[in-house]
This record gives structure tokens, sequence and C-alpha cells, in this order.
């Protein structure tokens, strides 16, 4: 199969599909990878590493379009590509279709198989391809919140872990999923004191079993938020509900319970976020990350991982590159016959939108993967 790794163009996205060694596993397996000039370099990786590696270097990404059978990206492709876009190409990618319905539209009309990372699952019903982007992002969401708390930066001048003498910084945490728990990992290392709120008993049993003392759960629900976000200097959302549009669970009416500069960071914005004030706005950049609502400060940066595209390249392939084989190997349909974890992937195939979540949150029609693939 002939496979194209194109530039991503989304702003300020320094990540690329697959560094070198991906390259070179896919061409051991008889596989001809082609990528776009300088594709690699936000992060750190050169066009003659890829040359050898036994990639092709061509100069634009009309190319590597016009050329693959399979595309395989990090972000959505926006509306420049989708002309680049052919019918029954295989495209792999994050979507997060649910959070944009203009985004749905444009990627159904192309008629191309649209194959999610974030709803692939694995035996055990996780989502091992969405999983070490949650992590970066969730570690990284503490690392970001506790820099736009500081004063210059518009936020209350808290540091997270105090000092003697001085309480440390209050973080709350909505999601005790994948997020969540690297979140609460992040700030309890540092010395905040964490609560972290779940819908799931089970999941709080867990997570209390292995949480430092400084983190305390809490069961979701609008009361226990409401008493939560009173004490936040940073608030975290962390909320998935994989392929579909996230619950506001913090309404803007909220927004006058939290302390004046308080910093909220919303890792759900992928999915459309889960702070009416975030969804309102939408997605900002790394460029110009933040914004003021009420007086809190909004962080909304839809490809967070970005900022740390190295180590965000290699932990992304890791995961993504046994899938990517398969459906060299196999080609979609017969990957998917043979993987439920890719069938479950399938989002889009001949402009039928075949992902439960994504109909619903448009109220679009829906066919069963199974029957878009004539099973």
């Amino acid at each position: 199969m002939i496979i194209g790794v194109p530039k991503e163009i989304k702003t300020a996205e320094n990540r690329i599909a697959m560094p070198p060694s991906g390259v070179e596993t896919l061409v051991n397996k008889g596989h001809k990878v082609v990528v776009e000039k300088e594709g690699g370099l936000g992060s750190a990786f050169y066009d003659e590493d890829y040359l050898k590696a036994g990639a092709e270097i061509v100069p634009t990404a009309k190319e590597v379009w016009d050329q693959a059978e399979m595309i395989i990206k990090v972000k959505e492709p926006l509306v420049s590509e989708w002309d680049l876009i052919k019918p029954g190409q295989v495209l792999f990618t994050f979507f997060h279709f649910a959070s944009s319905k203009k985004l749905t539209l444009g990627v159904q009309k192309t008629g191309c198989v649209a194959v999610a990372y974030e709803t692939v699952t694995d035996s055990s019903g996780k989502l091992p391809l969405l999983e070490p982007m949650s992590e970066v992002a969730g570690r990284l969401a503490v690392q970001e919140g506790a820099k736009f708390l500081e004063a210059p930066m518009g936020g209350r001048g808290v540091l997270l872990g105090g000092v003697p003498g001085v309480l440390p910084g209050e973080v709350v945490i909505l999601g005790g999923g994948v997020v969540g728990i690297n979140a609460a990992k992040m700030a309890a290392g540092l010395g905040a004191h964490v609560t972290l709120l779940d819908i799931s008993i089970d999941r709080l049993r867990y997570l209390s079993d292995v949480m430092p003392s400084n983190v305390d759960t809490m069961y979701s629900n609008t009361s226990n938020i409401r008493e939560a976000i009173k004490k936040a200097d940073l608030l975290i959302g962390a909320v998935l509900i994989p392929g579909a549009k996230a619950p506001h669970l913090v309404t803007r009416d909220m927004l006058q319970l939290m302390k004046q500069r308080a910093v909220i960071v919303d890792v759900a914005i992928d999915q459309g976020g889960c702070i009416e004030t975030i969804f309102e706005h939408g997605a900002t950049t790394h460029e110009d990350p933040v914004y003021v609502v009420d007086g809190i400060v909004h962080y909304s940066v839809a490809n967070m991982p970005g900022a740390v595209p190295l180590t965000s390249t290699l932990a992304l392939t890791n995961a993504t590159i046994p899938y990517a084989l398969r459906l060299a190997d196999k080609g979609y349909r017969q990957a998917a016959i043979d993987d439920p974890g890719i069938m479950a992937g399938i989002n889009m195939v001949d402009n039928k939108i075949t992902c439960k979540g994504v109909s619903d949150a448009f109220d679009l029609p829906y066919t069963p993967v199974e029957e878009a693939l004539g099973l």
C-alpha cells in the first residue's frame, strides 16, 4: 500500500503522524511511504532521517495526497485539505467529528474512509490511540494551568505547591479517566491539593487507593461540582464520552462562584468542551491560548500535545503503528472484519456516517458500520 504522511497545517501543530522509525517499520513490511518535505521539522525529525528510513520525500502536500491510498495524520483535515481527499481514500487520524458539524459534513462529502484514532478500541474496550495523547494533555493541563495562574499571565498569582507557612493551590479536576488521573498526578506532585470528581463509584474507589494523600475524591453531580469550583485556583475539564459531545458540567452562571482570576483548562475542547463558556467561544490556539470571561481565565487549546511535539509524536506512534500496519497489510475492510477495535474506529464510509455518537450530535442519518461495509 502507498501511505502518505503530510505536514500538519493546523495552527502551531508541530507533531507529525509518523517518525522515521515508524516509516522504517512500514517500509520493512513492503509498503511505500511518501512524506511531505520538511513535514517532521517541528518534531526535530529531518528529511534525511526519513530518506534513510526508506521514505520518498515529495515537495508538496498535494503530491502526498495524490499518491497515497492511506493518509496518516495527527489532526483532522482542515478546509483547505478537503479538496485533496479522494473517494475511498483511507484517512487515519484524530477527527473528533462531534465537535464540529462543518467538519463532519465537509469530510462526509469527500467519500473517504474516516478511521478515527479517538474511537478505535482494544480488546478491553479502552481507547489505545487516544490514551497516549490524553496522558500528555492531562499532564500538560497542569503545566499550562500553573503558568497562567502567574500574575503576569493574568492569573491569581498562586504557586500550586505553596511554600512552608502558605497553603498550596487548589486544583479541581472533572473526570477521573486518563486525562484526569494524569492531571491529578502532576498537580499532586507539585504539592497542590487536588479534588478529583467522577460519576463512577468504582473508579473513585480505585483513585482513592492509588492517589497520594493530597488528592481527595468526590462523586460528580451538579451540587458537588458547584461546591468544588468555589475553592478552585485551577479547574481542569477532563470529561470524555467517546465519539460524542462532552456534557456541559460547568454553566456560565457557575463562574460567579469561582475566585477571580482563577484558571480553567478544558481538555474536553476536542469534543466541544465541558465548560459552557468554552463551548460558546470555541477552541483557541497555542499562539493565542487564553481569554477571560467574568474574571476567569479560560484556556481551550484543541491540540494541547502539539506544544510538546517530540514527546507527543513518539508516544502517539507507539500506539498507532500496529493499527496502521493492519490497515496497510489487509486493507480497511478486512482489517475491520478481523479486528472489532478497528471497526469501532471507522466513523465514515462511502459518504455514510457510521459512528452513532457523531450522528446523534448533529441529528444526521446513521448507518451501522457493518451495513456500510456490506457485512
